[in-house]
């Protein structure tokens, strides 16, 4: 299942930055591209699932604000995960993911997601052992079946590093605008830094598969962090998709060829691309 070697958080050089002009060309372009899959994805029928995952205050919220601004949000849905309400608490932990899947045609991301089964429930101790040691078969074998299903998966690691996460908490403190994203439980996780660390490279090691690897991206600068995310989703979705602009039907062309006066040739050369 496992052909390469599964990622590890220190794979990630966290020196990497990049220059705001750099950024600026990279993201124009990766937005472009990015609208043109959204096309693809509803003209073929396929469907797309991001998954992102990372250390507090390690730039998630940014990307997925970066990736919303390309995509219609008529077939694009960001989910953000929380701990689970007492409906589901009494059910499988799946149960809440399943019902948020994408249908035919739409992308949605995650941010969090099942992976806080072997993450914040293992590392605070909310799930048994040998149910979080199971999780990754059946996270494994849950997602075998998305991809088996048309479902094309990104699964992203945003990792920072300690210091650079306190110079963001002192920032959020600092900034009236964004206090809200500062909780308690944001610094009383610092103190089991290291025990995440374990569980995320176990999380690597053990789901980071062939049909849906991980990717570890180097978050400390957060520009650099952005565009490699977006990266990431346009290599994976647009693998093997004809992102070619979407080719109207003959009774399409046959309305717009008695109700536009003058533009005959217009309808003529698109219908050539049709035959």
């Amino acid at each position: 299942m496992q052909k390469t070697r599964p990622p590890r958080l220190s794979d990630a050089d966290l020196s990497k930055r990049l220059g705001k002009k750099e950024y600026f060309e990279q993201l124009i372009d990766l937005q472009a591209v990015l609208a043109r899959i959204q096309q693809a994805f509803l003209f073929h029928g396929l469907k797309g699932v991001i998954v992102l995952e990372g250390w507090d205050a390690a730039g998630k919220g940014g990307a997925i604000r970066r990736i919303s601004q390309a995509l219609d949000p008529r077939s694009f849905k960001v989910w953000p995960i929380g701990a689970p309400r007492n409906y589901y608490l009494n059910r499988h932990y799946l149960l809440r993911f399943w019902e948020r899947l994408p249908p035919q045609g739409a992308i949605s991301a995650f941010d969090r997601s099942w992976y806080g089964r072997v993450l914040v429930e293992r590392i605070e101790n909310l799930t048994p052992e040998h149910r979080w040691r199971d999780a990754y078969r059946e996270i494994n074998d849950f997602e075998r079946m998305l991809v088996a299903d048309d479902t094309r998966i990104v699964k992203l690691f945003f990792h920072i590093s300690a210091d650079e996460q306190m110079d963001r908490f002192t920032e959020r403190l600092r900034n009236p605008l964004k206090r809200w994203k500062l909780t308690y439980e944001d610094f009383r996780n610092r103190e089991k830094w290291a025990e995440t660390e374990t569980a995320v490279d176990e999380m690597l090691a053990r789901t980071s598969t062939d049909f849906a690897p991980w990717q570890v991206i180097a978050g400390n600068n957060k520009r650099y962090a952005r565009i490699e995310a977006m990266k990431a989703i346009v290599a994976r979705f647009s693998e093997g998709v004809d992102l070619s602009p979407q080719v109207l039907d003959h009774k399409t062309l046959d309305a717009a060829g008695h109700a536009l006066d003058g533009e005959q040739d217009l309808i003529d050369s698109l219908r050539a691309r049709t035959e």
